[in-house]
C-alpha cells in the first residue's frame, strides 16, 4: 500500500514551523513506514519547491505561487495537477487531506480521498463564536464533498464537524492522534521545579492565553513563588488587530505577575520535552481544539495537568483521576486545582502515574496506526 498525505505543515528543519496537526502526521507516517507501508508527504505553501527522502518517506515541497487574481482557485489546480502526476507515476493508492480552509476544493482524483478533521475554519469559528468568511466555508464544504472517507481525533470533533457540514456522524471514524511513547519517558517524575506552571501553544485567543493570565494573576497572590512559562509562536490578534498577542497579554498582567512570567517563543521540539519535564503543573485552558497534542504529551511525561473541560477533553482525561478539568472561564477553579496540586506532592505522583496509563491505553502510536490501517484497507476494498 502506498499512502500520500497532503498537509500545510510538518515538523522538519527543511519545511518550517508546525503545530499539533503536523506532529500527529509525523508520528503516524513514521510508524506506517515501520509497518512496511510506502508513504509520500506533500507539503504545500512552501517558500521554495523541493524533494527529498528521509527515513523511508518521500517529501515533496510545493512552492506557494502568487497570482494576479484567482489564486484561491489556480493554486489549488496547480496542487491538483502536481498530485495527480505523482499519483499515477508512483502508484499511490490513497490520499489523506486536511479539512483546514478546504484545500482540496475543486480538485479531482482517481483514488480514494480521506479527510481528517484536524480542525476546519468552520469548526473553530463555531467553537469560538466568530464570524466566518463565506469563502472559507464554501471551500471547506466543497472539499468535504470531494472525500469518500473521514477521520476525527475525538468524538466531539467528529460530531461537531458532521453537524456543521450536514453529514451523518456515523460517516466519521474516530481515531485519536498517537504518541511514540518511547520518546516520552520520565524516569524521575518526582523531580520538577516547584511551583512552576507551563503552557505550550501558539499565543492566540482560542488557546485560552488571556484566561491563563487571569489565572496567574490570582495564583501569584496565593503563592508568590509561582512562575509561569509560555512556549509557542506569537500571533496577530483577530479581535483587536494587534500584531502581537503577547503584547496584549502583558497589558492584562498584574505588576507581580509580570515579574514571574517568562515567554520563550517557539523552541525546538526536543527542548519542549525538557520544559515539560521541569514543570510542576501543565495548564491548558484552551477554548478551541480538536484534541490537544501537548496535553497528551504532558500526560505521557507523568505531569499533573489542569486542562480545559470542553468537548474534546472528555476523550482525553477523567476529572480528578488523571488530571483536573474546568471550563476556561472558571479561573477560580483552575486556581483551586493548581493550589491543590502544589500543596500535595503525593497527588502529583498519583495524577502523573494514572495519566501515563491513560496515554498508554488510548494514544500509543502502535495502537492508533493499526486503527488507521484497518480503516484505509476497508476503504480501498470498497
Amino acid at each position: 500500500m502506498h499512502i500520500a498525505y497532503l498537509t500545510p505543515e510538518f515538523p522538519h528543519d527543511r519545511i518550517g514551523g508546525s503545530g499539533g496537526m503536523g506532529t500527529s502526521i509525523k508520528n503516524l507516517v513514521n510508524e506506517l513506514v515501520k509497518n512496511k507501508v510506502k508513504v509520500s508527504v506533500f507539503v504545500y505553501g512552501q517558500k521554495s519547491a523541493g524533494h527529498f527522502e528521509e527515513n523511508g518517506i518521500n517529501f515533496y515541497l510545493l512552492k506557494q505561487i502568487q497570482y494576479p487574481f484567482g489564486g484561491f482557485y489556480l493554486y489549488r489546480k496547480h496542487i491538483n495537477r502536481f498530485l495527480n502526476r505523482y499519483i499515477e507515476c508512483e502508484g499511490i493508492d490513497l490520499l489523506e487531506v486536511p479539512d483546514w480552509t478546504g484545500i482540496t476544493a475543486f480538485m479531482t482524483f482517481k483514488i480514494p480521498v480521506v479527510m481528517r478533521f484536524h480542525g476546519s475554519d468552520t469548526y473553530f469559528c463555531h467553537i469560538e463564536g466568530r464570524q466566518q468568511k463565506w469563502k472559507n466555508r464554501f471551500f471547506e464544504k466543497q472539499a468535504v464533498r470531494n472525500a469518500v472517507g473521514y477521520i476525527a481525533p475525538t468524538h466531539f470533533a467528529g460530531k461537531e464537524s458532521a453537524r456543521l457540514f450536514n453529514m451523518d456522524h456515523n460517516q466519521i471514524e474516530v481515531i485519536p492522534y498517537g504518541l511514540v511513547l518511547a520518546d516520552f519517558e520520565n524516569p524521575n517524575p518526582q523531580e520538577y521545579k516547584p511551583y512552576a506552571l507551563l503552557n505550550i501553544g501558539t499565543l492566540i485567543r482560542k488557546k485560552g492565553v488571556f484566561e491563563l493570565v487571569d489565572i496567574f494573576n490570582q495564583m501569584i497572590e496565593l503563592e508568590p513563588r509561582t512562575t509561569l512559562t509560555f512556549i509557542g509562536s506569537d500571533s496577530k490578534d483577530i479581535k483587536t488587530g494587534s500584531s502581537s498577542t503577547w503584547a496584549l497579554m502583558q497589558e492584562h498582567m498584574s505588576a507581580k505577575a509580570k515579574t514571574q512570567i517568562a515567554y520563550k517563543g517557539k523552541v525546538p521540539y526536543d527542548q519542549v520535552r525538557q520544559e515539560i519535564l521541569k514543570a510542576h503543573v501543565c495548564v491548558f485552558p484552551s477554548l478551541a481544539e480538536t484534541l490537544g497534542m501537548v496535553t497528551i504529551e504532558s500526560m505521557a511525561l507523568q505531569k499533573a495537568v489542569v486542562n480545559t473541560n470542553i468537548g474534546w477533553a472528555q476523550d482525553i482525561m477523567d476529572h480528578g483521576v488523571d488530571g483536573f478539568m474546568h471550563h476556561p472561564s472558571e479561573t477560580d477553579q483552575f486556581v483551586k486545582s493548581i493550589k491543590t496540586v502544589f500543596d500535595n506532592p503525593a497527588l502529583v505522583s498519583q495524577l502523573g502515574a494514572k495519566a501515563r496509563k491513560k496515554v498508554e491505553a488510548k494514544f500509543d502510536i502502535q495502537r492508533t496506526v493499526e486503527k488507521n490501517l484497518y480503516y484505509y484497507r476497508n476503504l480501498l476494498n470498497k
